[in-house]
């Protein structure tokens, strides 16, 4: 809860109450002491009343002077209406015309800025005074004053005043506000409202709490808009709306009545109102009881900003106002006064004037400062940029970050330079300073700009030496991620050096030493360096820039690394590094010349084949499953040199290859039979060679050996005719599974008459449709014209006169000839054919069509 503090300087600062904790809502009004002259007039008189204008502010005092003041509480004039208090002062819209009323009867209403006067002194102290808004209009030279009764004064056409009574008897009028034809004022009994338009009294809203005297707790009264009265009274307050009453239902009422649209109680007694949008401003009087005393005691006012609701409402905000001399004050000597336009609220005192504000977005962000909400702050400012005026977006930003590095939140405060400093170098450069000061260079560094803007080399070369001293990993981070123009290449280099020297097989330096070198385009050292850490970056770097020149005596090295990588490099840049300077750097590792000869011989068979009869001691040697498709798929190895070498490593598959290649068919089969005694690939190798005399050496060499006898009879009946197998075997010889293989030859036998009886089928389906489809093309007609010529005479294939009889004879292959032009048809060959095609075939395109 907010409260207003006296100072030296007049102003108005809010607080908490001393039982209270703190609280976290923000307030809703902001407050300030009227000062300048309002300062002057009450440190000798006190103020008895106040009114309010757009442009200026009327100030009434108990020594019976009236004040106008400017809005900063400057006096611009002044008035000695009486020796005793001002009861009221009212203003009409225009702020032209000035009632005054005071407590020895005088009543004066009168122009500032003209001669028009009205004086006039009653016997009784009048309370009240309200002039016509509109009385700067000669048609509305009207007011009213209250004492004991309310009396309506009206100009007549003569420029004379009249006077009538609208109410009395029901004891001293207190309270009395007129808007625009209403005109409503309080008494000891109630709330009246007069129409002033149809001189009618349209109601009376009756007072509820008689035990109070109205003299000490006079009602308050608002007019919130030209149909809506807000009335205060004690602790009730009421909502009145003024309607027009249906025509069906006049008979003899007023033309208009009013509802009571809400009404509820307050805390604390109402010393007055005012309109806040759809809300309520309640200046209310505070007594409380002494915990020590028990005795009832005067405690500062509040201003609450409250929500009605048609039985209730709901506080908004309530802030006590500690105003001067508020231990001594009634609830009659607190005054709420408001400007409508500006939203301005006067809490009027004897000895103090405290105005109230509306808080802006600028007393938001000071409120959020103040709670150290600085996040909250600068969204705030960052959305309102527009509005605020005392505040700026970058002060509230960098307010934020010496925030959070004072509550050691580095990295937080670091990642917020980002936003808050933006492409300002220069605080940049300052905020990085401020984080060496306090260690922590290292929390800013992930957030540096690294362009637009660039900052002094000498920034990011101190951030790289601080991480140089405590952790080679971030430095070594820190350059992969900064461009190497922010900062001075050889200034780091050195210092890496120097580390080095100290450690030197630190591979985290190492390795960002040749990224430094790489920048630096010393290609040769860094190149050297990753090929040392055996480092996976050295072929991008090779092939980045094309650094082939510099690793032709660095094959071995590249190879040890990683070979496959290193032999698909070397192919892939045969141009830059020719095979043969890869060979000769190899030829002290025959394993690594192995495996680049044999990636090329995949690539391309004939690319190497000068190095084909190198090959085949290195696929001897080092990679034996590749030596067989190598010699098949090789037409450059020697043959003779390959069988030597697979003779004396006793290599029976490439043996056995190598023989058949070389025609000696029958050799190798005797080394499948005898070396590998595998009957399965000695059929295969038959199968392959499809000669019937290894077919027969296969039976014979199987003759006498049961096992390839079965093999045989499984394998050979779609080959050789089983019988000649059969027959050859010894009565009495037990051969496994003789009954199984008998059954499969059969099986197979049978297998065989079906494809070939299916095969005929097909082929006579095939046939049949075939000739249906020549028999239809062949009777199809032949478009025969002038154009057509005779292929033997070569003239017009038709006569010039259609009327003579002739003959042509057109071919199914479309050649044309007349008749007379053909050979005659002998006895022996009594068809004709296509003397041009004939020569080619005597096939369907050669039958005849004759055409007369």
């Amino acid at each position: 809860m907010a409260e207003a503090e006296e100072q030296e300087t007049g102003s108005l600062e809010e607080s908490t109450d001393e039982s209270e904790e703190e609280s976290e809502e923000e307030p809703k009004l902001k407050y300030e002491r009227l000062s300048n002259g309002v300062t002057e007039i009450l440190q000798k008189d006190a103020a008895s009343c106040m009114t309010v204008h757009d442009k200026f502010l009327a100030l009434g005092t108990h020594y019976g002077k009236v004040y106008l003041l400017d809005v900063q509480g400057n006096i611009t004039q002044k008035f000695d209406v009486s020796p005793v208090k001002i009861n009221q002062i009212s203003l009409d819209e225009s702020g032209e015309h000035m009632g005054v009323c005071s407590e020895d009867g005088k009543v004066q209403v009168f122009g500032l800025y003209s001669g028009e006067e009205f004086h006039e002194t009653f016997d009784c102290p009048i309370k009240i005074i309200a002039v016509h808004p509109q009385f700067v209009r000669s048609s509305c030279k009207q007011f009213v004053t209250g004492g004991k009764k309310l009396l309506l004064f009206e100009r007549t056409w003569m420029n004379r005043w009249k006077s009538s009574v609208l109410h009395e008897g029901e004891g001293n009028i207190r309270s009395v506000k007129w808007r625009g034809h209403l005109i409503a004022w309080a008494n000891n009994m109630g709330v009246k409202i007069f129409d002033i338009t149809s001189k009618q009294r349209i109601t009376n809203v009756p007072r509820d709490d008689i035990s109070l005297r109205p003299d000490m707790y006079p009602c308050s009264l608002c007019w919130k808009d030209t149909v809506t009265l807000i009335i205060g009274w004690g602790t009730s307050i009421k909502i009145c709306s003024v309607k027009e009453r249906h025509a069906s239902e006049m008979r003899d009422l007023p033309n208009r009545y009013v509802e009571i649209v809400s009404q509820f109680e307050t805390e604390f007694y109402i010393s007055g109102l005012a309109p806040l949008c759809d809300q309520l401003v309640v200046l209310s009087y505070v007594k409380e009881v002494s915990e020590k005393t028990e005795r009832e005691y005067c405690a500062r006012p509040r201003l609450d900003i409250i929500q009605p609701l048609p039985e209730t409402c709901e506080e908004i905000s309530s802030d006590a106002l500690t105003v001067r001399g508020f231990q001594e004050n009634e609830c009659r000597d607190y005054h709420l006064e408001y400007s409508e336009g500006e939203s301005l609220f006067y809490i009027v005192s004897p000895r103090d004037v405290v105005v109230a504000k509306e808080r802006d977005q600028d007393d938001h962000i000071d409120w959020l400062l103040e709670k150290k909400k600085y996040e909250e702050a600068l969204m705030a400012a960052e959305i309102s940029q527009r509005n605020i005026k005392r505040h700026k977006i970058l002060d509230i930003g960098l307010a934020y970050i010496n925030h959070l590095v004072a509550r050691g939140e580095y990295d937080m405060a670091a990642r917020k330079c980002q936003k808050i400093l933006g492409k300002n170098a220069a605080l940049w450069e300052y905020e990085v300073y401020k984080f060496k000061e306090i260690g922590q260079l290292k929390a800013i560094s992930p957030y540096l700009p690294r362009g637009d803007p660039v900052l002094k080399p000498l920034i990011y070369e101190m951030i790289l030496h601080e991480f140089l001293e405590s952790d080679y990993e971030g430095f070594a981070t820190l350059i992969r991620e900064w461009p190497g123009d922010l900062y001075n290449n050889s200034v780091i280099v050195q210092a890496v050096r120097d580390h080095l020297k100290k450690d030197s097989q630190n591979k985290t330096l190492l390795k960002t030493l040749a990224e430094l070198y790489t920048y630096d385009k010393n290609y040769g050292n860094a190149l050297e360096i990753y090929l040392t850490l055996r480092h996976k970056d050295v072929f991008q770097l090779i092939h980045k820039h094309n650094l082939f020149s510099s690793i032709k005596d660095k094959i071995v090295l590249l190879m040890d690394f990683d070979s496959e990588k290193a032999v698909d490099m070397l192919l892939d840049n045969e141009d830059k590094i020719s095979i043969k300077k890869v060979v000769e750097e190899l030829e002290d590792r025959p394993e690594l010349q192995h495996v680049y000869l044999h990636k090329l011989f995949k690539r391309d068979h004939h690319k190497g084949q000068c190095y084909h009869e190198k090959q085949i001691s290195l696929y001897a040697e080092y990679d034996r499953p590749n030596l067989l498709p190598f010699l098949r798929d090789s037409t450059h190895c020697p043959l003779e040199k390959a069988l030597e070498i697979c003779q004396q490593r006793n290599f029976v598959e490439e043996t056995v290859y190598l023989l058949s290649r070389m025609g000696n068919s029958r050799s190798a089969l005797k080394m499948i039979m005898e070396e590998l005694h595998d009957v399965d690939k000695a059929i295969e190798f038959a199968k392959e060679q499809d000669d019937g005399e290894l077919w027969e050496d296969l039976i014979l060499y199987s003759i006498d050996k049961p096992p390839f006898i079965t093999g045989l009879l499984n394998n050979i009946g779609t080959h050789v005719d089983p019988i000649l197998l059969i027959h050859r075997i010894k009565e009495g010889m037990e051969i496994p599974n003789l009954r199984d293989s008998l059954v499969k030859i059969l099986q197979d036998y049978n297998l065989q008459i079906l494809l070939r009886e299916g095969c005929k089928k097909i082929l006579v389906a095939d046939s049949l449709s075939l000739l249906k489809k020549m028999h239809r093309t062949q009777m199809k007609g032949v478009l025969v014209d002038e154009e057509n010529i005779c292929e033997s005479c070569l003239s017009p294939i038709l006569p010039t006169d259609a009327a003579k009889p002739f003959s042509v004879v057109v071919f199914h292959c479309r050649h044309m000839f007349h008749k007379e032009c053909l050979p005659m048809p002998s006895m022996n060959a009594p068809a004709q054919y296509c003397n041009i095609c004939s020569a080619k075939s005597r096939g369907p395109g050669s039958a005849i069509l004759e055409m007369k």
